[in-house]
């Protein structure tokens, strides 16, 4: 339960400062004047697609924040039997890591308008995270071909659950990056593209985050971060 608890924590500061900047206490029926000149009227200007994206993320690492705690109170029990994580995951964070430094190129190209480098940005973020995805492949069929099975072992199950939920949301992420490079071989104006780009690299962030802290679970770092959680909230 502490993650859920520390994970509802974060968000709730994250929702309480956007909300403090969408001035829920002035009286707009006694202002006059155009609207940019008042303090705080530019936070009303996110775009429906940002807050969708916001609340999708939300929801998402919710649900990862569940699973962590499933996890971390699953492993308690005695049939618990930890499997041998592949090295290879150490070259797919790399490869993650990669296209998430590819797509802040990305969005630093867009706002300068340097569509030359927004092109090759993309096509390098879209090459490492199909990178990752291989690896992720490789890496399953390394255990299974070990006699790691998905039913062999709760600790089987979590891992290949967790993993490749995490995968199916990098699949979808590579849907949409697909679509907004598109969007720049037709020679789309780079304004019009440039809210799609810096999405893209928001969710190539939040995904990257998401998998170090599932790296750091499934390799027993978290443990005694957990502990002192408990221990803090107890």
């Amino acid at each position: 339960m502490s993650s859920i608890v520390i994970f509802l924590a974060v968000i709730a500061s994250i929702s309480g400062w956007w909300l403090s900047r969408q001035r829920l206490t002035a009286k707009p029926w006694l202002e006059e004047g155009d609207t940019s000149a008042f303090p705080g009227t530019d936070a009303l200007a996110l775009s429906p697609t940002t807050v969708g994206l916001g609340v999708f993320l939300a929801v998402v690492g919710s649900l990862f924040a569940l699973l962590i705690s499933a996890y971390s109170i699953r492993m308690g029990m005695e049939d618990w039997r930890a499997l041998p994580l592949p090295r290879l995951l150490w070259f797919n964070t790399g490869a993650l890591v990669l296209g998430s430094c590819a797509l802040l190129w990305a969005q630093v190209s867009v706002r300068r308008q340097e569509m030359d480098g927004v092109k090759v940005s993309l096509l390098a973020g879209g090459f490492f995270t199909v990178i990752f995805l291989i690896g992720q492949i490789a890496a399953w069929r390394q255990l299974v071909v070990g006699g790691y099975f998905l039913s062999t072992n709760p600790a089987n199950t979590f891992f290949y659950l967790i993993t490749g939920l995490h995968g199916l949301h990098v699949l979808g992420g590579l849907a949409a990056l697909g679509r907004t490079a598109d969007k720049v071989w037709r020679g789309t104006d780079i304004r019009r593209i440039r809210l799609s780009v810096e999405l893209c690299a928001v969710y190539w962030h939040f995904l990257l985050f998401i998998w170090l802290i599932l790296l750091s679970l499934l390799t027993g770092w978290a443990g005694d971060f957990i502990a002192v959680c408990r221990g803090f909230l107890s």
